[in-house]
């Protein structure tokens, strides 16, 4: 800013328009008058300088106590840098003189000395109801080619807090997600926040694209943090399909992004679902994954100075978590956002830190077993395991009696399994496990579901009562009690 124009000019010039009598008398022109003075203010600048970088760590001078934590500032590159434009950089921590910054992208051709700009605008946000059907990098910028976004009317902070919990309204009715096993077993209610965990290949992303296609909701908001860069276009064309990319937003950080990248993903998926649960739609936001997330957690906190506690994770990756995930649910009105957060368990252990802590903040979890994988059922989901905190509600009695029905044959059939298949077990020396025997297949067929299958017509209680029928019901709630 020049040192010739002060706010004190400003705020002379503003005194001088509101008190000069011979200005018009009109309102209206006085207004107009006083907002063109306004837009002609040009606010300050904060303005350092760089001093060292190491890999994407940036340290800054001249930004001591003018500046937070999250502040997003601009870097001016050098003339001839492989890449053009300003880099982008978040104030991730402080020393006694200096500000340490960690890059949104690769800072070659950084040079000592480049000015480095406080930017306030970074973490807000517009979203607009033009966004259906668009695919935004993390950034919120369009990476679809389908031209710029429209910017809405308000402005949403990107890491903003969660409702408070008594200002929440509670859980709707069910809602249908279109994936048998789930809306049988594990049932999700709107505003519910539901994890699938499961170790790698076993079928995570494929759960998630079922649902995206046959889920009842209004409007889908996706996030991709970390996805394998291959997956965007099988992800968009074959999966979606124009009938459900019509009705979604995708937010997209591949796994080449860098960590600052992979985390504001995450945000921004949750900021445009808040936006459209504020306009009173029945919002499904999925994000996958909530592990690559914390991954990238990792990576910006042990940059930033901070020693690692459990499993290499230093200890604010574990409160940020909550702090993500608790912004999905009810909201205070009409709308709510539907969470589905995919969480990949680290050598098949679901007591790692963390798949425990992200079990221990949702509403429910579905675990997707490789054993049932490799026998070729799919979707892999251990319905005996799997577990939806919201399932009281969700069932009319005559579905919850239903299901556990249902259940206690699995548990008995997987408790004689190994004399079944070992051919120990003789038919007819017990009822209940001649039961279970029977029921097992039909079960185990009901469950299986193509990923382009569209769900039945039918009701899903109904196929399961019919695959139960009515053999030996008597015995085998004698067996459960």
């Amino acid at each position: 800013m020049p040192a010739s124009h002060t706010c004190a000019e400003d705020a002379k010039h503003t005194q001088e328009l509101c008190l000069d009598p011979s200005l018009p008398a009109s309102p209206a022109e006085l207004a107009e008058r006083l907002t063109g003075r306004l837009a002609a203010i040009r606010p300050w600048r904060v303005v350092g300088t760089v001093r060292r970088c190491t890999g994407q760590l940036v340290t800054a001078a001249g930004l001591r106590g003018l500046v937070g934590l999250g502040s997003v500032c601009r870097i001016t590159q050098a003339r001839g840098a492989r890449r053009s434009g300003d880099l982008l950089a978040e104030v991730v921590g402080f020393d006694e003189d200096e500000v340490r910054l960690l890059a949104y992208d690769d800072p070659v051709g950084l040079s000592a000395g480049a000015p480095v700009v406080l930017d306030r605008d970074r973490q807000l946000v517009r979203p607009h109801e033009s966004w259906r059907g668009r695919v935004l990098d993390a950034m919120a910028e369009p990476v679809d080619g389908g031209g710029p976004l429209a910017a809405g009317a308000r402005s949403y902070a990107l890491r903003a807090r969660p409702i408070p919990a008594q200002a929440r309204r509670l859980m709707g009715e069910r809602l249908r997600l279109g994936v048998r096993a789930l809306d049988l077993f594990v049932p999700c209610c709107r505003g519910q926040r539901l994890g699938i965990f499961a170790g790698s290949g076993v079928g995570k992303s494929s759960l998630l694209s079922m649902i995206a296609r046959n889920s009842e909701a209004d409007v889908m908001v996706i996030g991709l943090v970390g996805e394998r860069g291959r997956e965007l276009n099988e992800f968009l064309q074959h999966t979606l399909g124009p009938e459900g990319r019509a009705r979604s937003i995708v937010v997209v950080a591949t796994s080449d992004a860098p960590p600052m990248m992979r985390r504001r993903a995450a945000y921004l998926t949750l900021t445009i679902a808040e936006y459209f649960r504020d306009r009173g739609a029945q919002v499904l936001c999925l994000l996958d994954s909530v592990t690559r997330f914390a991954m990238a957690l990792r990576e910006i906190y042990l940059t930033a100075g901070e020693l690692p506690a459990s499993r290499g994770y230093p200890p604010s990756v574990f409160a940020e978590l909550p702090r993500l995930l608790e912004r999905a649910g009810p909201g205070p009105e009409h709308g709510a956002v539907t969470g589905l957060f995919t969480v990949l368990v680290e050598g098949d252990d679901l007591n790692e830190p963390v798949t425990d802590t992200v079990r221990s903040v949702l509403d429910g979890h579905v675990v997707l077993d490789r054993r049932i994988a490799e026998r070729g059922r799919f979707p892999a989901i251990d319905v005996l395991k799997s577990i939806s905190r919201a399932a009281p509600g969700c069932y009319a009695p005559e579905e919850a009696a239903l299901v556990a029905r249902a259940r206690r044959l699995l548990a008995l059939y997987g408790d004689m399994a190994e004399l079944i298949e070992l051919g120990a077990y003789r038919p007819g020396s017990n009822p209940a496990v001649d039961e279970a025997i029977a029921a097992k297949e039909a079960i185990e067929t009901l469950l299986r579901q193509e990923l382009g299958e569209a769900p039945a017509d039918a009701d899903p209680f109904a196929l399961l009562a019919a695959a139960l029928g009515d053999r030996g019901g008597a015995a085998t709630e004698a067996a459960g009690a």
